[in-house]
């Protein structure tokens, strides 16, 4: 598929009389190989005429970063209506464009910004497009007040009149060659198992009242949460309060047959916590989720999760008992923080040639989507390979304004700068450019927020951490984004007479450069000076905190 594409390309590149010019950046080649091979994918895939087993693979390979009700559409779409997109060919390679000329736009906004006053301290830049939508009711348009009103009504007339759960009927027989025992034994299995399914209903709280989530289903009650779960479903049908009502029996039918109430008490391979774990918060306090696909690069691992049918069973459970944690750490009350952040990895990630891996989270994305509707606030993707932009190019027009708002990609090399707008760089594991560390001695949660500086092009800035007693021990944290900048660290004593103590003799940090922790304990007052000399023509995000320690050692 690949290399058709790239002869695609070729063509287009022929056809629209475009070429590459001599001595042109790397950077430039890039981004003009990109632009005419999303246009060539977007034309190749329009233009087919019949359903194609590839085509389908390839949808299938996105389905693990995509969330909400317009998923499953767009991996079953028809070759009918691929055809009626046609005319929307032009946007997707608009879509495309856009993903490219987001650095340029933030190269932009540097150029601005550098004109402004000196640098200063200020608190680190949150994004400001990411809000949680309201579950107030006053802050509910018309519409969406009389959907909730209705579907509370006909949950209160379900619950209360015990058709909340349909009956199962009696399975017609399905050939005439089947004995009376076996009938009788099927019939006695169906009963035993109408009895255990009845069990689970009280033992639920399915009879006269149901739960979700620790949260009381019965209008009448009163619960204090009940309107934020049902706005969940609402919104996911677009307030549609027949569909809603659909999705929310399906999901508690679901529950109920997969026993999911018990998956918190299960125990799994404690290798599945490298692939998926709750680690810190996000700016406004929504847990954070990391699925780190490039764990399944690892063989063993990769066979010992999927392996067999039973095993990928444990993989599903396992998913969905990380999903009721989270769920656990979410206050589900008006003006509460309702929702997830999911960060999702692809560093390495196997990609879609694995069939287990594809079918299993084809499987996850299917039970997440039906049974956990708008439990992710915000759809992060870091270290995104190259075919990637082209397939969300590809799938930009089928997917609803609601879902694509949540989506958020980062290239390799903006990973840190893109979470920091949603994560304080406290709370970002250290791997991914922040400060936060495994069993952290020296820092805790208490220490406050990092400060940031903002440094201009050819310039050169000191942060001075003062250290006025003997014996003070201080330490710090600091990272500038995408550093490309001349760096030291320096004790300068108050008596002019004392000599300057290099700590940190300077040098040339890389692009690559991870955070830099230190500490320096003073035998004289004076103070710490960390000095950074941006001789780049970009202006540069400096991101520091610094704690000191007045106890003397023994």
């Amino acid at each position: 598929m690949v290399s058709r594409l790239n002869l695609l390309a070729s063509r287009e590149a022929k056809l629209s009389g475009k070429r590459i010019p001599n001595g042109s950046s790397p950077l430039r080649w890039i981004q003009l190989c990109y632009r005419l091979w999303a246009q060539s994918f977007s034309n190749y895939i329009c233009n087919l005429t019949k359903p194609n087993p590839s085509q389908h693979t390839l949808f299938l390979s996105l389905s693990p970063f995509l969330s909400g009700s317009s998923l499953r559409s767009s991996v079953t779409m028809t070759a009918e209506v691929m055809a009626q997109e046609e005319t929307k060919t032009a946007e997707v390679v608009v879509a495309a464009a856009k993903v490219e000329e987001e650095p340029q736009k933030e190269e932009n906004v540097a150029d601005v910004e550098s004109k402004e006053s000196p640098v200063k301290p200020k608190m680190v830049e949150k994004s400001s497009s990411y809000k949680e939508e309201s579950n107030f009711l006053s802050d509910l348009k018309d519409f969406e007040r009389k959907a909730l009103n209705e579907f509370k009504s006909k949950l209160e007339e379900a619950i209360l009149g015990d058709t909340l759960f349909e009956k199962e009927k009696p399975k017609k027989e399905e050939t005439l060659a089947v004995s009376d025992e076996k009938n009788k034994g099927e019939e006695g299995e169906k009963v035993e198992g109408k009895e255990e399914e009845k069990g689970v209903e009280v033992e639920e709280g399915c009879g006269d009242e149901a739960f979700l989530w620790g949260v009381s289903l019965l209008p009448s009650k009163g619960a204090e949460g009940i309107d934020v779960v049902l706005l969940k479903f609402l919104r996911a049908r677009e307030f549609k309060v027949n569909d809603a009502f659909e999705m929310l029996k399906k999901t508690l039918k679901w529950r109920k047959e997969s026993r999911i109430d018990s998956v918190l008490d299960q125990d799994f391979d404690s290798d599945l916590a490298s692939a998926a774990y709750m680690n810190g918060v996000d700016h406004e306090g929504h847990p954070v989720c990391y699925n780190i696909f490039g764990a399944f690069e690892s063989e063993d691992l990769y066979r010992k999760t999927f392996g067999t049918e039973e095993k990928r069973g444990e993989f599903l459970r396992w998913r969905c008992q990380l999903m009721e944690k989270g769920i656990q750490k979410l206050n589900l009350k008006p003006g509460g923080v309702s929702s997830l952040l999911q960060i999702n990895d692809l560093k390495n990630s196997p990609g879609p040639s694995k069939k287990e891996l594809r079918v299993a989270t084809k499987q996850i994305v299917a039970i997440l989507q039906d049974n956990y509707p708008e439990m992710v606030a915000k759809n992060i993707f870091i270290n995104v390979p190259f075919w990637y932009y082209a397939l969300n190019a590809l799938l930009s027009p089928f997917l609803t304004q609601r879902t694509k708002s949540k989506f958020v990609i980062a290239r390799p090399n903006k990973v840190t700068e893109t979470l920091t707008k949603y994560i304080p760089i406290e709370e970002i594991p250290v791997h991914y450019g922040g400060f936060k560390r495994e069993n952290d001695s020296e820092f805790s949660a208490q220490d406050g927020t990092a400060s940031e500086l903002i440094l201009k092009a050819g310039s050169t800035v000191t942060i001075e951490i003062p250290a006025l007693e003997v014996g003070n021990t201080v330490c710090w944290d600091l990272t500038v984004l995408g550093w490309e900048v001349s760096y030291k660290e320096e004790f300068i004593p108050t008596d002019d007479g004392s000599y300057t103590v290099i700590v940190q003799k300077g040098k040339k940090m890389g692009s690559q450069e991870g955070p830099v922790r230190n500490t320096f304990r003073n035998n004289e007052p004076g103070k710490v000076v960390l000095t950074i000399d941006n001789t780049s023509n970009k202006k540069k995000r400096v991101l520091y905190r610094y704690k000191i320690n007045n106890k003397i050692p023994f």
